[in-house]
């Protein structure tokens, strides 16, 4: 078991996984360190975190100073090493040509998948996430609560390793005593926000991310996370020790080669493919499930490499792929799709809500050089704080239903050009000397506030097979259907607002010319964010849904989803804890029903 080749695939599985990354890494690990024979394919390359990962060197040993191109939008040092917004010989297509009705399509093409590529923030969804019509009408209830769902965000924070703290406010969960390590101290900047939002009643608080901030308790945690398996525990414990704390050394987004962030490579694969139950298929495009006696009976995929199509066989398949892409195999895998009796597959998908603001401090200009080292990105975070303006009379209160959190940027981080163009909103334009003391007195003294905000399910936002395009492999691709509904413009809108708000009370200038009061202008693309869910959403009745609150589909009873595809709301909190506490909690369900020989 470890690394195979198609030719060296077993002949029968008890599970396949379609997936390497949060969801799918996530599966794997536990099924496999529980016993259970498990095939893991990955559409894109292995992919070596500890010998890819440019650590030390700077923007200015990169082409183009590290900007950011069409094919490495996020900088060129960025971990996504293969993929993007567009994929060469993978398209997608747009059921609109206006632009207000694009959905842009982020894919990682690599063992990790995005998990390779995020921001690590992790956030848990509170009660009312998991409840949201109930609050307000609007949108849908998942058939799972957060009690359901609050042992394994302890788990999955204890085993990947988040810093953060605990402030006891509303729908922002606390974490148990030993669950979090130690937030790192906020940087300058920070501390300044957190004063001068205080005076406009908005949180200022330490965020949760996915970052080690010191080594992680190897000799406690893995009893903890496996009870009763002394060799998971063990495999477990090697994992941790192979892990170093965060030196402050690297941007996240470039991956970490000492493994302190949160990679599915170095923390879910490893003890893993080491118990010896774990086989992972690179380059292997998994576009059909197979079913026999209304089972699914396995998968069919193609070699990326050679264009050989293959099928595998299991007792069950967890699609893992991504939200479109497990949308897209199961559109693909029969004729009006595969699990779609309810005509739900592909309905609802939600990306987050963004909008971005930035300004210039005086105060922040000039300052002695000091330590603003810090976890590869913002320490701090202001959670949504006027859930007394919702409900059911948010329409009188507050004007827009769902809220949203703002993430934060400060400090001396590494210039992105290194040219200190783009100044002449502040100098009006300055040459030679001037110039240069331009720069330096400015640098660091900028301040990017960006909105994360919910998103409620909509009829006009979804995907479908195109009825002509292919893929370079044959494979028909995905279509997009996508509107912002006005609850989202008007809080695109608030988030423009506050920011430049709490940018003038820290006595600063908003910068070109904002804030954006028009929402949909101010709204970011669909997609853009790359927090896409839904298309498979889970509920309590099979007439209006796609699973059931396990992840396992109503149609075929060995097939589950455990990526965001089951998501029946998308709160503020980005997906990626929550994706990884539901794949924990359906691993073991699938392990217990198999015990059980229902599966």
């Amino acid at each position: 078991m470890g690394f195979v080749t198609t030719r060296s695939l077993a002949r029968d599985y008890d599970v396949i996984v379609v997936g390497s990354g949060a969801g799918g890494g996530q599966t794997a690990y536990t099924l496999a360190l529980e016993g259970v024979k498990v095939l893991m394919l990955e559409a894109g390359r292995n992919y070596d975190f500890r010998t890819e990962t440019p650590m030390f060197q700077t923007n200015a040993d990169a082409p183009l100073r590290g900007a950011g191109t069409p094919d490495k939008p996020f900088g060129f040092y960025d971990a996504t090493v293969d993929g993007g917004w567009q994929v060469p010989g993978e398209p997608y297509t747009q059921a609109s040509t206006d632009p207000q009705q694009r959905f842009d399509w982020w894919r990682s093409r690599m063992l990790g998948g995005r998990t390779n590529h995020w921001g690590r923030i992790s956030l848990r969804n509170g009660p009312y996430d998991f409840k949201p019509h109930s609050r307000d009408g609007l949108g849908f209830d998942w058939p799972i609560g957060y009690d359901d769902l609050a042992p394994y965000y302890d788990k999955v924070e204890m085993l990947v390793g988040i810093y953060g703290s605990n402030e006891g406010l509303e729908n922002t969960p606390d974490s148990p005593e030993g669950c979090l390590l130690p937030a790192p101290a906020m940087r300058v900047g920070e501390r300044l926000i957190k004063k001068h939002a205080a005076t406009l009643g908005v949180p200022v608080v330490p965020i949760h991310r996915a970052v080690l901030t010191k080594k992680l308790d190897d000799a406690r945690i893995p009893a903890l996370l496996h009870p009763g398996n002394p060799r998971a525990q063990g495999l477990v414990a090697q994992a941790m020790r192979d892990r170093a704390a965060c030196f402050w050394a690297t941007p996240c987004g470039r991956g970490c080669s000492i493994g302190a962030t949160y990679q599915s490579p170095a923390v879910h694969l490893p003890p893993a493919v080491a118990s010896g139950n774990l086989d992972v298929l690179c380059d292997a495009m998994v576009y059909e499930v197979t079913t026999a006696s209304g089972k699914a009976s396995g998968v069919r995929f193609v070699d990326r490499k050679t264009g050989k199509h293959i099928k595998a066989k299991a007792r069950a398949v967890v699609l893992a792929a991504s939200a479109c892409e497990s949308v897209r195999i199961l559109l693909n895998s029969k004729p009006g799709g595969l699990a779609n009796a309810s005509g739900k597959l592909g309905r609802y998908i939600m990306d987050t809500v963004g909008s971005d603001l930035s300004g210039q401090v005086p105060g922040l200009e000039a300052l002695p050089p000091h330590n603003e080292d810090g976890a590869g990105g913002g320490h701090a975070y202001s959670p949504w704080w006027l859930y007394q303006q919702q409900g059911r009379d948010w329409h009188k209160k507050l004007g827009f239903p769902r809220g949203y959190h703002i993430e934060i940027s400060t400090g001396r981080r590494m210039p992105t050009s290194g040219t200190g163009a783009g100044l002449e909103w502040l100098t009006q334009g300055s040459y030679g000397a001037r110039f240069k003391q331009d720069v330096r007195r400015l640098y660091g003294s900028f301040v990017h506030f960006a909105g994360r905000g919910e998103m409620i399910p909509n009829e006009q936002s979804w995907c479908e097979i195109d009825p002509t395009v292919k893929d370079r492999f044959g494979i028909p691709v995905l279509r997009f259907h996508w509107q912002w509904a006005e609850h989202e413009t008007r809080q695109a809108a608030h988030m423009q607002k506050t920011f430049a708000d709490i940018i003038t009370a820290m006595g600063g200038r908003v910068q070109d010319g904002g804030p954006e009061l028009d929402g949909a202008k101010a709204i970011a693309p669909g997609g853009s964010i790359i927090h896409e869910v839904g298309g498979a959403i889970m509920g309590a009745d099979a007439r209006n849904s796609v699973t059931n609150g396990w992840g396992q589909t109503w149609d075929v009873p060995n097939l589950f989803l455990s990526d965001g595809a089951p998501f029946a709301s998308n709160a503020d909190k980005n997906p990626t804890l929550t994706i990884m506490a539901l794949a924990w909690r359906q691993a073991d369900h699938i392990v217990e029903r198999m015990r059980k020989k229902e599966l």
